[in-house]
Order: structure tokens, then sequence, then C-alpha cells
């Protein structure tokens, strides 16, 4: 008998449960989809569903004729679509339609096929819930259009792709990379300035510049407003045979007051990370090392691989902070700077093991002030022109073997106008030296100096470089 009761029990508040769910699921409200948005990139078109609520989804495709279906549970369109940007994508329609139920048919009609992948994303500073959706093109990208390297064939270094018949004329190659894009607007500054916009508008004009330099090419490695993961941004500097990668951002910090520009190399931590990754990856390995001098290890040894590219990685770093310094020496003449040396962090698109790669945060967004200058062309053109001249420095000094600079310094025709460097905080003489390849002596001597104290603001003159002065105190 109190068997039965305790049994009767249980399963009361079973039922009880199970009524509470039932009444809470008939007020769960649908996730409207509020807005389609849409961009196409150089080899993929990003769909972007902006739902006013989290929804599951399920994805699938549907060929002769060539579709993608997208059932979303508990959701509605109220958006229009009529005016969605299909040109130059494979889409050629987008229709929808209740399913049985509670849920939402979204049929993705396509010109050619692709490959879709899907996901969501959660709530940020600028957007609500999203269902994201990119349809990978099958085809060849035009030829116009950066395309990825292949996985198996990733040279080191560079030189090595080179033909022999480009030898002493090519030109130096500065992939220039625009952080975020698309989906990814960066951080949202004082005024609603977005990062994307401010850093493409500068990789443009830095673009201009260093295409005006004879000898230097500049290759955008985003052309527009769509996103490119990380990884994919250092393949596309490695397809155009980059002899340096700059990728451009602004910062934005959780204290407005935060102010400054400041330029990025890996750190070492990030560096020996990237080379145990690289060399974990047995399918990639040999083509990678291979690249050095020509030696093919075949996955054979794995201690050579990992000294060979080690020393690549080192190289590699040594030479992006070199340039960053420069680089962060021609900022700090039209920006404030937040540090006077070259940081290093480990970020992603810092990792590749065969090309100088430097990160430049042009100024924090998040500081009213600096957002404001930020967004006008005058301080665009302004921090493009300073990057440029910190690069053409770099290059000047250090221009790769079998380029049209390399050769004009040999010959000793590279011409090297006038150059001043106003000190600022934390500058020493010797660092000063050291940025422009000077010796110490001659930098005192064109200043008049007789000891090695300058003082913030001074301007000094910056006599032609010469070899550095060994062991020089």
């Amino acid at each position: 008998m109190i068997r039965t009761s305790v049994r009767k029990g249980r399963l009361a508040r079973l039922g009880a449960v199970a009524a509470l769910l039932g009444l809470l699921s008939s007020f769960v409200q649908a996730a409207d989809i509020k807005s389609v948005r849409l961009w196409r990139a150089p080899d993929n078109t990003r769909l972007v569903f902006d739902l006013s609520g989290p929804a599951e989804h399920t994805l699938f495709t549907l060929s002769n004729p060539e579709r993608i279906v997208i059932d979303i549970s508990n959701a509605r369109l109220v958006a229009d679509t009529s005016e969605l940007p299909l040109e130059n994508t494979p889409l050629r329609g987008l229709r929808a339609a209740p399913r049985d139920g509670d849920g939402l048919r979204v049929v993705l009609d396509l010109s050619e096929q692709v490959n879709p992948k899907s996901f969501v994303l959660p709530p940020n500073q600028q957007y609500g819930d999203r269902l994201v959706v990119d349809l990978y093109d099958q085809t060849r990208p035009s030829a116009s259009l950066p395309q990825p390297a292949a996985p198996s064939a990733t040279p080191l270094p560079q030189t090595s792709t080179r033909s022999a018949a480009e030898a002493g004329s090519r030109d130096i190659v500065v992939a220039i990379d625009a952080g975020h894009g698309g989906e990814d607007p960066g951080a949202i500054g004082y005024g609603g300035a977005r990062e994307k916009e401010v850093v493409l508008a500068i990789a443009r004009d830095l673009k201009r510049l260093i295409d005006a330099e004879p000898g230097f090419r500049g290759e955008l490695v985003r052309t527009g407003d769509y996103f490119i993961p990380l990884r994919r941004r250092t393949e596309i500097a490695r397809q155009h045979n980059a002899d340096m990668f700059v990728s451009i951002h602004a910062d934005a910090f959780t204290r407005s007051s935060a102010n400054g520009a400041s330029v990025f190399a890996l750190s070492d931590r990030g560096a020996t990370s990237e080379t145990a990754r690289l060399l974990a990856d047995r399918e990639n390995r040999s083509d990678l090392i291979g690249g050095v001098g020509g030696v093919s290890l075949d996955n054979k040894d794995q201690v050579l691989a990992s000294v060979l590219l080690d020393l690549s990685m080192t190289a590699t770093l040594s030479a992006s902070l070199d340039a960053g310094q420069q680089v962060l020496s021609s900022v700090g003449q039209v920006n404030r700077l937040h540090k006077s040396r070259v940081e290093q962090a480990g970020f992603m698109v810092l990792k590749s093991p065969d090309i100088p790669s430097i990160l430049v945060e042009t100024g924090f967004i998040s500081n009213p002030g600096e957002a404001r200058k930020l967004v006008t062309r005058s301080h665009q053109q302004a921090m493009a022109r300073a990057i440029y001249t910190g690069l053409r420095g770099y290059f000047h000094r250090n221009p790769p073997p079998g380029t049209r600079i390399a050769a004009l310094k040999a010959s000793g025709q590279l011409a090297q106008g006038p150059r001043e460097h106003t000190v600022r905080r934390g500058d020493s003489l010797s660092m000063i030296a050291n940025i422009y390849q000077v010796s110490l002596a001659s930098l005192r001597a064109a200043n008049d100096l007789s000891t090695d104290q300058i003082r913030v603001g001074q301007v000094l003159k910056v006599p032609a470089s010469s070899m550095l002065v060994q062991n020089e105190r």
C-alpha cells in the first residue's frame, strides 16, 4: 500500500513537471529574422541572418538544380530580402516558407556548386544573435583576386620562389592587411567609429604610396568589406611572395583615457608555439622545411627539421623587430606613442615563419580624441605615410636579395635623402643609431654632441647610412 502511494506521488510530480515544461514552451517566442546581410569576398560569399534571439538550425544541399536548404527551428522571416546584392555571387535568389510546426525553411537558389559552412554567433556590441552561412566557391577565383596557397606548398624562405630571370629586377612586395572586415567590425569607438573602416582606408592609402615608389609593390590582403580568417591572411601574403606583412588595426580599451599608437612583433613564446604546430603538421613539414637552401627532409629527421625551422623563425622575428622599430619611430612623428619600443605578443597574423610581420595599432579608437582623428582623411593619410616612410627606410637598409633596391644599393645608386629624428621619451642615442644603422660616432658628429645625452623633443640630424661599428660604446 505504501509502495503504491509512493509510485503515485512520483507519477504526479513527473506529470506536474511535464505540464510546466509544456506551459513554458508555449511562452517561447519565435526568433524573428530581422534582416539578412550579404558580403562577397574573393573566394566566398557570406550570408548573415540577424535574429531577435537564439535559434537552432540544420543545413543540407540539393542538386539539379543546385540549392541549399536551411531549417531554422522556432523562427519566422520578417526581413525584406528583395534588395540583396546578388550580383557576382553564386546566389540566384533566396526564398522562405513556414515549416510544419514552428520552424522556417530557407532555400538558397544557386547558379553553381559551393561548399557551405554555417555557425551561430552570440550578441556583441554591435549585433544581436546571428546565423552565419559561408558559401565557398568550388571554381578557381579570378587571377586578379587573392587566392589561398596550397596547403602542401609553403616555401621557406620566399626568395627560393623567385625565378632566375627576376634576379636584380623584382619589386619588394609588402602585404597590407586591414584588420577585421565584414561581419567582424573590430572595435566600435567613440562616436560610432568602426575599426574595420578606419584601417581599410589607411591600408588603401598605404598601398598607393608603396606602389608610387619605384622598386616597391603593395598588395592588399583585404580589398573590401568582407571577413578573412586569420591564418588565411598570411596565406594570401605568402601567395604574393611578400617580403613584409603589415597588419593595421585601431586599438580599444575599457578606459577611454588610453591613447597612443603601437607596433607589435611576435613574442618568443608565440614563435615557439608556432614552430611546434608547424613541426607537428607532418603533411606540410617536408615542403616547408624544403625551402631552406633547397634541402628536402622528407619527414626523416625531426631534429634537423626543428633546428632549421627554429633558425628561420629567429631570423624572421629579428627582421620583424628591426622593421617594427623603424615604423614605430616614423609613426611617432605624427601620433603620440603608447610605448616607445616595439611590443611583442602572440597575434595569430604575426606567426608566419618565412615573412617578417608587424602589427600596427594606429591609436585607441576608444579614446574620444584619437577616434575623432582616426576617422578624418587627413590623419589616415598621415598615418599611412608614416608607416610607408618606416618601411621604405627599413628596406633601403635591408633590401632582400634579387630585388631592384638591392641592385641599386650594391651599385651605390640608392639615393638617401636627409633625415631627422625627434627624440621621444625612452629614446637613447645608441637606439637611434641602431634604428637608422649609423654609427654612434657619426650620429654624434652630425649633431655636434660631446656626450650621448639627449632630451625629449630634441631634433637630431641622421647622417647617411653606414656599416655599424661593432661593439661600439
